[in-house]
């Protein structure tokens, strides 16, 4: 079974970016799709974001025209570019297969001044 581990969380200030990375242990070129969650303290783990193996993707309301989702099959990774981030976006991000019930360890991102 594919494993994922995830990347790029860290502090940022409001307004600011950052780009999160989820590393499959195999290849993801048969894998159909692969989503973002995250987890708020306190709150319900959420769909942040899914993407196909064609690339067509998805997101919540809450994120949509600020975050992009992205994959490399080549590379077997897949990205998660966050802009003009928003405390509310302070989390424990994770990468997920759907189809296997993969999940990474996750990574923080805290959006704070």
């Amino acid at each position: 079974q594919v494993q994922l581990m995830e990347s790029g969380g860290g502090l940022v200030q409001p307004g600011g970016s950052l780009r999160l990375s989820c590393a499959a242990s195999g290849s993801i070129f048969s894998i159909g799709v692969i989503s973002w969650y995250r987890q708020a303290p306190g709150k319900q783990r959420e769909v942040v974001a899914s993407i196909t193996r064609n690339s067509i993707t998805t997101y919540a309301a809450s994120v949509k025209g600020r975050f992009t989702i992205s994959r490399d099959n080549a590379k077997n990774m897949v990205y998660l570019q966050m802009n003009t981030l928003k405390p509310e976006d302070t989390a424990v991000y994770y990468c997920k297969i759907p189809s296997t019930g993969a999940w990474g360890q996750g990574t923080q991102v805290t959006v704070s001044s």
